[in-house]
């Protein structure tokens, strides 16, 4: 098993920037893909952006390009999202996810581990 916790959230002015991390602990000896998914209120989560273990390769949401970036440490158990230029559109819940397969890393239906979220507020 795999345990998430994610830290770092709060509320920042819009253009503001935020970190978000997320520590890995358990068997992390694992090979993990690693996530950052995001839920607003009566919305479906969303996938904002994900990080491979093997190549750090990432991929990231058409919303975020640009703004966020998704690192890792490099024991790999550590991942972190920069976000900056927040914009209100982007307050929502932000949970880590971590997958050990293969498959579409944009659903999250991939992910087998998940962290409990963090609340980020950006106001206007």
């Amino acid at each position: 098993q795999v345990q998430l916790v994610e830290s770092g959230g709060g509320l920042v002015q819009a253009g503001g920037s935020l970190r978000l991390s997320c520590a890995a602990s358990g068997r992390t000896s694992t090979s993990i893909d690693m996530a950052w998914f995001r839920q607003a209120p009566g919305k479906e989560r969303e996938f904002v952006a994900a990080i491979r273990w093997n190549d750090r390769s990432t991929l990231d949401a058409d919303s975020v390009r640009g703004r966020f970036t998704i690192t890792r440490d490099n024991a790999g158990n550590t991942v972190y999202l920069q976000m900056s230029s927040q914009q209100p559109e982007d307050t929502a819940v932000y949970y880590c996810a971590g997958a050990t397969g293969s498959g579409d890393y944009y659903t999250p239906y991939f992910y087998e581990y998940w962290g409990q979220g963090t609340q980020v507020t950006a106001s206007s």
